[in-house]
């Protein structure tokens, strides 16, 4: 008697507004490919967008698995990958960068040249029991880590892109602006460069006081952070909001330097060139992270001075895929960061 197959369960949106959950065959994996078994994987608002379909049809097809926050365990592996690596925690990369291109040469695999790429939202990503990845973009973890934290490590590449774009220097006066997911990890990445100051501008109290846990020397409201324009040597932007980008550049020293990281929508409030150009600004964008940037944010997590884990509020099986999107940019000031745990 046969016995039947092993199932792996999926989330698919079809299209915009329509998702189901799935049974299908384990994947597997095909040459210089390594097959994950996810142990938890982190939803934000790009996901939603892709949910209900407000995300830019260059950056996603459907139908898709989302998901590209993520961590799990090396289940198996293929054609031309170590086996040693079967049984091994891990993250990885979400952009399918092409690696021979002029950009992906120079290290800056973000900015690949060979067309966009990126599991969970044209390839399938990580609201699985499984997923593939190609065994180059690996960042295998400690035997001791935690997954359920690890799967913030993606948010925390694209910060720790951020540092590196902003280079802080100890000493220096920094303000973070936003203190949602990427705000948070920014400060606790930031205080490890021993600031003078690091500041949060954020209107939400209780995260204003979960930065303070996490390395701020001090937390203000939007309307109080206008008495400290042009006191800042590095500027993090992170939350995305229609007036930060032109906000921030206002908190900025001249000659200061400023990192963009939220995500703006049309409409944002542009930046003002008079103020750019006369206070001799350094100003900076962020849009994913290359891959040096992932191993900053590994080793950062491997030697403890980033803990994504308190930012994690709600967990649910795949099966409440439903009810665990809804929370996300629900506005709920208690909602932190939401996993789905297969």
């Amino acid at each position: 008697m046969s016995r039947a197959a092993p199932v792996s369960r999926a989330v698919v949106i079809d299209r915009p507004g329509a998702h189901r959950l799935i049974a299908r065959d384990v994947p597997v994996p095909g040459p210089g490919e390594v097959l994950v078994r996810v142990a938890a994987a982190g939803i934000c608002m790009s996901d939603r967008e892709v949910l209900d379909g407000h995300r830019s049809p260059a950056y996603v097809r459907y139908p898709v698995t989302p998901g590209h926050e993520w961590a799990g365990t090396v289940e198996a592996v293929g054609a031309g990958v170590d086996p040693g690596l079967v049984g091994r925690k891990t993250v990885a990369e979400g952009f399918r960068a092409c690696g021979v291109c002029a950009r992906c040469r120079c290290g800056e695999t973000s900015l690949c040249t060979g067309g966009y790429a990126e599991t969970g939202f044209t390839e399938p990503g990580a609201f699985a029991d499984h997923v593939v990845v190609p065994a180059r973009l690996l960042h295998p973890l400690d035997d001791g880590a935690d997954l359920r934290a690890a799967a913030l490590l993606e948010p925390s590449a694209v910060i720790a892109a951020a540092v590196r774009a902003g280079a802080p220097r100890p000493g220096e006066r920094i303000v973070v602006v936003g203190a949602g997911t990427l705000g948070l990890l920014a400060v606790q990445l930031l205080a490890a460069s021993s600031p003078a100051e690091l500041t949060v501008v954020d209107p939400r109290a209780a995260r204003a006081e979960a930065a303070l846990r996490f390395g701020a020397t001090e937390a203000v409201g939007p309307a109080d952070a206008a008495a400290l324009d042009g006191r800042f040597d590095l500027v993090v932007e992170t939350a995305g909001a229609p007036s930060t980008a032109a906000s921030s550049c206002l908190l900025a020293r001249r000659g200061g330097r400023v990192v963009l990281t939220g995500m703006f929508t049309e409409g944002a409030v542009g930046i003002d060139p008079v103020h750019l150009s006369l206070s001799q600004l350094e100003v900076r964008s962020v849009f994913g992270a290359p891959s040096s940037a992932w191993s900053d944010a590994v080793r950062a997590f491997g030697l403890g001075l980033l803990d994504p884990a308190p930012l994690i509020t709600h967990e649910f099986p795949l099966e409440r895929f439903a009810d665990a999107v809804a929370l996300v940019g629900g506005g709920d000031p208690k909602t932190g960061k939401v996993l789905l745990r297969p």
